[in-house]
C-alpha cells in the first residue's frame, strides 16, 4: 500500500511521506494541526485512495477508552431476564462491540480515525497504549481474546488541546500539516471551485492571507473557512471590485462573517480599516 495523493485531496510531498512511513512501521499516524486544515478529511481520502473500509471514532469531552473496545449491557439483559427472554442466556447479545472490535476482527484490511483524540480525558490515550501497540484486547464478560485479524491502519488526529502522554507518543508517527502557503492554497481551491476566475480568485486569496496575518487575532480563517467564504462570493454574485480596493487600503471584505468567527476579531479588523482610513 503506498498513498500518492488524490484528485480531492491536495497532499504535500511531507505529507504523503508521513502517511507512507506510518503504513511501512505498522504504527498509528499521529496527525495534528490548525483546526480546517484537513486532518479528518486525510484519513477519508487515503482510505477512498488504499480502498479501505474506513471506521471513524469521534470522540467527545465523555468518551472512555472502553467504548472503543466494547461495552456490557447489563441494563437490557436484566430487563430481558425479568421478560423471560431465552437470549439472556447467551452473554454475547449484550457484548456492544467498539470500533476497535469491528477493525480487529475485520475480514479485510480496513482503516480506522480516531477524531479529536485530546478532547478526551487525559488518561484517555494512556488507556489505549497495549491495545493499539499488541492489536490485541480481552473481553473478561465472553472470556475471550480479540486479536486483530488485519492490522488496520490508524489515524489519530489532534488540535493540540491537551498534551499527548509521552508513553502514548513514542507509539506513533506523528506529523504537523503546516498551514498552506499560496500557491499549495490555490491547488486546493482549484479542486474545489475549477471554474473560479483568476482574477476573483486572486483578489479574494490576497485578501484572505491580509486578514489571516492580522496580528492579535484570536482565532485566524483557515483553509476550510475560504472555502466557505469563496462559496458565498460565488453565490452572491459579489462583484471582483468589491475585493479590490484602487489605492491598496485595507478595507472590510464582504462576507467577512465566513472568515472571522468571533467579536474579538472583528472589533480588531474593524479598529484596524478605521485607523487605515484616517491615515489616507
Amino acid at each position: 500500500m503506498k498513498f500518492q495523493g488524490s484528485e480531492n485531496y491536495i497532499a504535500t510531498q511531507d505529507l504523503m511521506l508521513a502517511v507512507n512511513a506510518a503504513i511501512t512501521l505498522k504504527r498509528p499516524l499521529l496527525v495534528k494541526g490548525e483546526p480546517g486544515t484537513g486532518k479528518t478529511m486525510l484519513a477519508e481520502e487515503v482510505a477512498q485512495s488504499l480502498k479501505l473500509p474506513l471506521l471513524q471514532w469521534h470522540i467527545k469531552s465523555t468518551t472512555k477508552a472502553q467504548q472503543g473496545l466494547y461495552e456490557y449491557d447489563a441494563v437490557s439483559r436484566l430487563r430481558d431476564s425479568q421478560l423471560g427472554d431465552e437470549k439472556v442466556k447467551d452473554i454475547h447479545n449484550y457484548i456492544v462491540k467498539g470500533v476497535l472490535w469491528q477493525a480487529f476482527t475485520a475480514d479485510e484490511p480496513v482503516a480506522l480515525l480516531i477524531d479529536e483524540i485530546d478532547k478526551a480525558d487525559i488518561e484517555f490515550p494512556n488507556d489505549l497504549l497495549r491495545e493499539l501497540d499488541r492489536m490485541e484486547f480481552y473481553c473478561y464478560e465472553t472470556r475471550e481474546l480479540v486479536r486483530a485479524k488485519h492490522r488496520p491502519l490508524v489515524f489519530i488526529t489532534s488540535n493540540n488541546e491537551k498534551e499527548l502522554p509521552d508513553a502514548f507518543l513514542r507509539r506513533c508517527f506523528f506529523h504537523y500539516i503546516k498551514f498552506p502557503d499560496a500557491e499549495t492554497m490555490q491547488r486546493i481551491v482549484d479542486v474545489h471551485f475549477p471554474n473560479l476566475k483568476k482574477e476573483l480568485l486572486a483578489a479574494a486569496m490576497k485578501t484572505f492571507f491580509d486578514v489571516r496575518n492580522l496580528p492579535g487575532l484570536k482565532k485566524k480563517p483557515s483553509t476550510s473557512e475560504l472555502l466557505d467564504w469563496l462559496k458565498l462570493l460565488m453565490a452572491e454574485d459579489i462583484p471582483l471590485e468589491a475585493l479590490q480596493s484602487a489605492d491598496s487600503k485595507v478595507s472590510i471584505p464582504p462576507l467577512v462573517g465566513a472568515l472571522l468567527k468571533n467579536e474579538q476579531d472583528t472589533s480588531l479588523f474593524e479598529k484596524l480599516v478605521f485607523m487605515n482610513q484616517r491615515n489616507r
